[in-house]
């Protein structure tokens, strides 16, 4: 169907022009009021949560992309501000219960607040019938850590029940995996493909809020409903028939009727770990609904006058969840205000920032914001996958994603700081501005495999992901912890992720123009930072730039 996406766009500029801040062409210099203008639109009722494939969608790309067009930026794809990201969307609807059954008594399950399941294969109905459950530990294969939870084990057919995280955290061990810090090993989407690879009929993970680093609100949230796929040749039937999560609770209730009690992350965390049949079978069907469309990435570019050919890249997901279950006060629209209409926000900023400059820059520079980031990171992992401009050309990736909105701080937080050498640009303005530098506020959240920039980093290009640190230049360091913590639990995923007039994005502006002079400086040289010695990714860029 083809869409007028500029009319939206229009349409969007009319709405909220009354309140909004009217820009200068005079000042590069990037402010709240000019952030929360952006924030007012991306993240009004209007658009419905931003969801991929949905009216929100339309309304959203055609912003963002008038916004890129009112600078005078070109379109970064062959003519057009958009690349097509073709995904399918798989609507799951589990049984109402799952049934655990064993010599010892059975349990039955409650869909949404025991367990929730999905599929990713493209069919009607997949069934699981008396699966025999195994505890897999962790769930990992990791040759590096000398690790092997599926060692001697053949789980074709079965249900593998794992842990969320990886044996590192809270082990009291620095030099078990990573410690406290998450590896990919300890993410969600590593473990779905992990026994995918091992033939797992299914997997259900064990939510707990401290590993995982969220609640189980925002698993039944992100974990149910409609889910959004890149589209693949084989309608993914190479993954597990169902892929899920269980509370804790309701994993003591199961590891109680197989024999096993205490701490089950001490005992999956031995070195001489082995998995654990539990002798018991899970029952479930989840019936789908299915729907291929295709979705967008909205991109631009700002050509460099030297070497137009290497780029810099700026990067922000510019979708949400949509609408969903109503909060307790009735509102059902996920408006995704700080996650992540703040990102694009800062992004269109340094957009102008950059357009405004009397000299243009000798690279490139790439404004780039990414679909469906809540759905698994798939526009981001489309464009790696499918650039527009060389990765090995690319210097560097720069992301923001939920900034936050508790104003300004007299720190920066670098998430999974130390892994490149964009740190170091990071740490000369820093300090230029009187400002401190942190790295992640919580290691354990595995906060660098969570966000856009993991794609490019998984390809080899310098990933960074700035962030707002805790120590509020107006309240103090407690006020600013308390305020992420508050957000995090209250707000996260949540229908109260909403803008609001007094919202405080002088912050955010702050990693804006943060950002905005690190990409004019690396804009400018010829040298191309890289990764620190033990990166995991430092081969993959150091292979792709031998034939550059």
């Amino acid at each position: 169907m083809k869409i007028n996406y500029y009319h939206f766009a229009c349409l969007a500029s009319v709405i909220f022009a009354v309140g909004c801040k009217q820009e200068t062409k005079e000042t590069s210099v990037i402010t709240g009021d000019e952030i929360k203008s952006h924030i007012a639109v991306l993240a009004d009722d209007s658009l419905m949560g931003r969801k991929p494939f949905t009216a929100g969608e339309t309304k959203a790309i055609a912003y963002i992309s008038s916004q890129f067009k009112k600078e005078g930026l070109e379109p970064g794809n062959n003519g057009s501000y958009f690349q097509d990201v073709p995904m399918v969307e798989v609507t799951s609807t589990p049984s109402a219960t799952m049934s655990v059954s064993g010599a010892k008594g059975d349990l039955s399950l409650n869909y949404m607040s025991d367990f929730v399941a999905s599929t990713r294969q493209e069919v009607q109905e997949v069934q699981l019938t008396k699966s025999p459950l195994v505890f897999a530990g962790y769930g990992v294969v990791a040759p590096e850590y000398k690790w092997n939870d599926y060692a001697g084990l053949d789980v074709k057919g079965k249900t593998v029940v794992v842990l969320v995280n990886d044996p590192g955290f809270k082990s009291g061990s620095s030099t078990l995996f990573k410690g406290d810090t998450m590896t990919y090993y300890g993410r969600w989407t590593y473990k779905y493909e992990e026994a995918a690879r091992q033939g797992a009929a299914s997997i259900i993970i064990v939510h707990q809020t401290e590993p995982a680093s969220y609640g189980w609100s925002v698993v039944a949230n992100s974990f149910t409903g409609a889910k959004l796929y890149l589209q693949e040749k084989d309608k993914h039937m190479s993954r597990c028939k169902v892929e899920g999560w269980i509370t804790e609770d309701a994993a003591k209730k199961m590891f109680a009727a197989a024999g096993i009690t205490g701490d089950f992350r001490a005992i999956a965390r031995k070195k001489d770990f082995k998995a654990i049949p539990l002798n018991m079978t899970a029952t479930v069907t989840v019936k789908t609904k299915l729907k291929y469309s295709t979705s967008h990435n909205v991109i631009a570019v700002l050509k460099g006058t030297t070497t137009p050919g290497e780029c810099i890249l700026y990067t922000a997901h510019w979708d949400h969840l949509g609408i969903g279950k109503p909060d307790a006060k009735g509102d059902s629209i996920y408006n995704g205000a700080v996650d992540n209409a703040s990102g694009v926000a800062a992004v269109l900023n340094v957009a102008k920032a950059f357009a405004q400059q009397k000299e243009r820059p000798k690279r490139s520079i790439v404004f780039l914001a990414v679909t469906a980031e809540e759905q698994g990171l798939l526009g981001s992992e489309y464009y790696a996958s499918h650039p527009i401009f060389a990765l090995n050309k690319t210097v560097a990736d720069l992301n923001m994603d939920a900034l936050g909105s508790y104003g300004k701080t007299n720190d920066f937080a670098i998430t999974g700081k130390g892994q490149n050498d964009l740190d170091d640009y990071v740490a000369e303005f820093a300090k230029a501005d009187g400002k401190k530098l942190t790295g992640d506020k919580n290691p354990g959240a595995g906060g660098y495999y969570r966000s856009d920039h993991f794609n490019f980093a998984k390809v080899g290009v310098p990933a960074l992901d700035m962030n707002n640190g805790a120590e509020s230049a107006a309240h103090g360091e407690a006020y600013g912890k308390a305020k992420q913590k508050e957000y995090g639990d209250l707000h996260y995923h949540q229908p109260s992720d909403s803008y609001t007039p007094d919202m405080d994005a002088n912050g955010m502006a702050q990693v804006a123009n943060l950002l905005f002079k690190v990409g004019n400086k690396l804009a400018n040289e010829t040298t191309f930072p890289g990764w620190k010695a033990g990166s995991e990714f430092k081969a993959v860029r150091e292979k792709s730039m031998g034939g550059k």
